[in-house]
């Protein structure tokens, strides 16, 4: 792919195909139909663009006979234009009218940035030359002298170009008639003049070139006699050469193969490898400008949030239900549990959502998200899912266990803490005879809502395989979110990296323990407590009840809503 071209500043399109159509050597203009063609086109190193009546009508899917009008025709002009910054030479027809049509587009385009117009001395409405072309009748020679005269009186820049379009040949007017035509043509201004055939060889084009005799620019379209050596253009003194319906052409016959392969073998999987890559299209729209001017411009208004979703886990109390799938794959209210959390984080505008799979992560459906997979999963613990991800730790970031379902104002205030640190403590939650204490925290007051305003902090959460405090209730239970802003990220990073060099068990640990590394360090988190409104699916009585807690969540007015329950 060649290197784009330095464009001097001052150095204007118009300008630039000016001296293309007045060049001492051959030039080439490539024809496209929309923005990315005029995009390819510039890639592939041309350095003017034909703006094909053809291909522009072809890709609106009507006749090239002016049923697309003018103004749709122009709109599409300015779409090609912001895709590329190659002057545009349109191929405007019979100008789409009288002298008065020509005055009104020339001003449009130059508005528009096109750098010129070619307009052929048939009569309006015009159909394709190639289209029973002897057949159509040709302008009067004074009354298309006078539109190139309009257009030339119309123009603001000196330099924008009206090329003339000589049909004779088409019709079967003859040489003598092309000629008288053409000089007609100059003198009237026009600051080259097109001459086309229909013939496979070239004889007609080099006899009028010879004629011709250098008195002005020639511009040919050799799509009929396209065997024909191009020294032999060089040689017979033509300015410009345009390539005319070439890039449609190619896209058609690509597009008629690529929908009858899948339509005969419902598959894509043969097709997958011989078209594009959606990065391509996305390298073609500019994506990563976009990137660049968000990161510019959005960051101080809107300040980037992402979150990572620790999903790895198979679920030891569910496995009758996830031999084929994770647990966070599991159907809830008609739509798998990872589905319902991604959702979540996207209402809140976090739609940078990194999952760590591990356990048959190839059934997580990653429409919407991140996957990045803990190959030891079944050997480690969440810490080590966690460091998997951590190159995803962008702005605001949430850290959620896979399994949960809350309601919306959960996440909503977890992001809009002001805290570096934050995470999220059911106040209902009570350790029960036998059951694990882990995730169990103490916190430094208890969750007292007449106490607006007031700050709680964490104190310690209970990790894996450890024990309540003799003496001492915990005052909820952490439910698996936790927030960290920006600012904190870097303090999150070393906390883990620390814990993964001096730890001798770090394979195993928990969120819990980083949470207490946090705080052993000096960092303070605060607690944001609620009383129930959320549900963990841990085992086949929790998933029994997730279900019916996410109908609960259904808009009031949707089929099937219900009460929410806590």
């Amino acid at each position: 792919m060649n290197a784009p071209t330095q464009i001097p500043v001052g150095y204007s399109r118009t300008l630039r195909l000016r001296e293309m159509l007045q060049s001492n050597r051959l030039e080439f203009l490539m024809e496209a139909h929309n923005g990315i063609s005029a995009r390819i086109a510039k890639e592939a190193g041309f350095k003017a663009i034909w703006g094909s009546g053809l291909s522009i009508s072809a890709q609106f899917g009507v006749r090239d006979n002016n049923e697309a009008s003018w103004t749709q025709v122009v709109d599409n002009l300015e779409f090609m234009a912001d895709a590329s910054d190659l002057p545009i030479l349109l191929d405007g027809d019979t100008g789409y009218g009288n002298f008065n049509n020509v005055r009104r587009l020339v001003k449009k385009l130059e508005q528009r940035g096109i750098a010129g117009v070619c307009i052929e001395d048939k009569q309006f409405p015009k159909t394709n030359s190639f289209i029973n072309g002897e057949a159509q009748p040709l302008a009067d020679i004074d009354e298309f002298c006078g539109k190139i005269k309009a257009g030339k009186d119309s123009q603001s820049d000196p330099n924008f170009s009206i090329v003339a379009r000589v049909e004779a040949l088409i019709a079967g007017w003859g040489m003598e008639e092309a000629l008288k035509r053409a000089e007609a043509y100059r003198q009237a201004g026009a600051d080259a003049i097109l001459i086309h055939s229909k013939l496979s060889k070239p004889d007609e084009i080099l006899t009028f070139a010879r004629e011709w005799a250098g008195r002005g620019p020639l511009v040919i379209v050799p799509t009929k006699y396209y065997s024909t050596p191009t020294d032999a253009f060089r040689q017979a003194g033509i300015s410009c050469v345009i390539w005319a319906n070439h890039l449609i052409r190619g896209a058609v016959s690509a597009m008629q193969a690529i929908a009858k392969e899948i339509h005969d073998s419902e598959t894509l999987v043969n097709v997958e490898d011989r078209i594009a890559s959606v990065n391509e299209i996305f390298r073609l729209q500019d994506a990563d400008e976009y990137s660049a001017a968000e990161n510019l411009y959005l960051t101080a208004a809107n300040e980037k949030r992402s979150a990572i979703v620790l999903a790895a886990s198979r679920g030891a109390g569910l496995a009758a239900l996830t031999e084929d799938r994770p647990k966070v794959m599991l159907p809830v209210a008609g739509k798998p549990l990872l589905r319902h959390l991604v959702e979540a984080f996207k209402k809140e505008s976090i739609n940078d959502i990194t999952v760590v799979g591990g356990y048959r992560a190839d059934a997580i459906e990653s429409g919407g998200i991140r996957l990045v997979v803990n190959e030891q999963h079944e050997t480690t613990g969440e810490l080590a899912s966690l460091r998997c991800a951590v190159k995803h730790l962008n702005g605001d970031t949430v850290i959620s266990y896979g399994d949960l379902l809350f309601r919306s104002y959960i996440l909503r205030d977890l992001a809009e803490s002001d805290s570096e640190f934050t995470v999220v403590v059911d106040s209902s939650q009570t350790p029960k005879a036998g059951e694990s204490a882990t995730d169990f925290a103490y916190c430094s007051t208890g969750d007292d809502r007449a106490l607006f305003g007031q700050k709680v902090w964490l104190e310690s959460v209970v990790g894996a395989g450890q024990s309540l405090t003799d003496g001492r209730a915990p005052q909820g239970r952490w439910i698996g979110l936790f927030r960290t802003r920006a600012a904190g990220n870097l303090r999150l990073l070393s906390a883990l990296s620390d814990l993964s060099g001096e730890h001798p068990n770090f394979r195993k640990l928990d969120m819990a323990a980083l949470l207490n590394a946090l705080i052993a360090a000096g960092h303070k988190i605060e607690v944001q407590y609620v009383h129930g409104h959320w549900r963990g699916v841990n085992d086949l009585d929790d998933f029994r009840r997730a279900g019916d807690f996410a109908h609960g969540q259904t808009p009031i007015g949707s089929e099937g809503a219900e009460n929410a329950r806590d």
